[in-house]
């Protein structure tokens, strides 16, 4: 299914946006705007391109501009960043040829490293490469202070065959219930199995994780190239031995976490909502940008329940949801400037 794309800005109209100030009826500036050409969904402009960021964006020097995807994107700018989220091959030819023949223009992200990480498979993967399980440290000495471990979830890869999920669990020693999610990452649906023979009722491509008790809050850290903001969100509820044993089958969710379930407001037992220590989440952060190549995403990431500071990556997404980040405005329009002030 081709994406729907928006355009309301032409191309031949844009530096007329070069705003002039007038004074006495004289003209005394000509203001040299920071071009962004985008292209998005109409979905996600709608939630990312709101006036508030429009205007601080113009108030800055900075111009968003809509990529026409009817036309070459070689005879449209000239911009200084390129801002996307489609999906399709011939996009990603489209865009890495377009690298490769402009070469100062900033594109945000590498085609091929948003690719890697909508696969579940080798999204977490990436992150248990980093050896993130070690205990991370802040400061030397007497003062020191731990931070906390971080890993993934022990998860399985199925395929195919929907017939074989329980012999593979069992041979992979996932503990019940199991949580399932589609290998495409572009999808944000989710089942929970409570017992070994329901796993049958899922279907494949998907990949299983164990389920972890959080105290049902999940924390979304947003990273906007190294400005890191994380907030709560209410998420699956903790399950007990006695519900799994009671409660036999696969429950769907069609998605767990969104804007209207923020935590950041309740009323938590501070054992579970209190947020990850910051230089946790800021070398974690660093770490994850080089290694995916990426400088927009956000991690999901859970607590165990009954401990202090033993974290999870349970899911990465590219380019999130934005507009439901507190401040979101400031942070992205200060990035896109550092991005050409790094040019420069």
């Amino acid at each position: 299914m081709r994406d729907e794309i928006v355009g309301y800005k032409e191309e031949e109209n844009y530096k007329k946006e070069e705003e002039r100030e007038m004074v006495g009826g004289g003209l005394v500036e000509s203001k040299k705007f920071v071009v962004v050409g985008y292209a998005l969904t109409s979905k996600k402009v709608k939630s990312f391109l709101q006036p508030k960021l429009e205007g601080l964006a113009r108030s800055k020097g900075i111009l968003f501009v809509a990529i026409d995807q009817s036309k070459p994107l070689s005879d449209q700018g000239p911009f200084d960043i390129v801002l996307h989220k489609l999906s399709g091959s011939k996009w990603r030819r489209i865009l890495e040829e377009y690298r490769l023949t402009h070469p100062d223009v900033t594109v945000l992200d590498p085609p091929e490293a948003i690719q890697h990480i909508y696969n579940r498979q080798y999204m977490l993967e990436d992150v248990a490469d980093l050896n993130l399980s070690d205990t991370y440290e802040v400061g030397r000495g007497p003062n020191a202070g731990q931070l906390g471990e971080v890993g993934v979830p022990r998860q399985l890869v199925i395929e195919k065959d929907s017939s074989s999920i329980p012999d593979a669990v069992g041979k992979a020693e996932l503990r019940l219930p199991i949580v399932a999610k589609p290998l495409a990452a572009k999808s944000h649906e989710l089942s929970l199995a409570y017992d070994k023979f329901s796993l049958q009722m899922l279907e494949p491509p998907l990949v299983l994780q164990e389920f972890i008790n959080h105290g049902g809050i999940l924390f979304k850290v947003y990273i906007v190239g190294e400005a890191v903001k994380v907030v709560r969100r209410f998420s699956l509820p903790d399950i007990s031995k006695r519900e799994l044993s009671t409660n036999p089958g696969v429950f769907r969710f069609p998605r767990v976490s969104c804007a209207a379930a923020s935590a950041d407001e309740a009323d938590l037992d501070p054992c579970v909502g209190e947020l990850p220590p910051r230089p946790l989440l800021e070398k974690l952060a660093k770490e994850l940008r080089r290694r995916l190549g990426l400088h927009l995403f956000n991690l999901d990431i859970i607590r165990e329940l009954g401990t202090k500071d033993r974290y999870y990556v349970i899911d990465i997404n590219y380019f999130p949801g934005y507009g439901k980040m507190p401040e979101y405005e400031h942070i992205f329009t200060d990035f896109l400037l550092s991005l050409v002030k790094q040019k420069q």
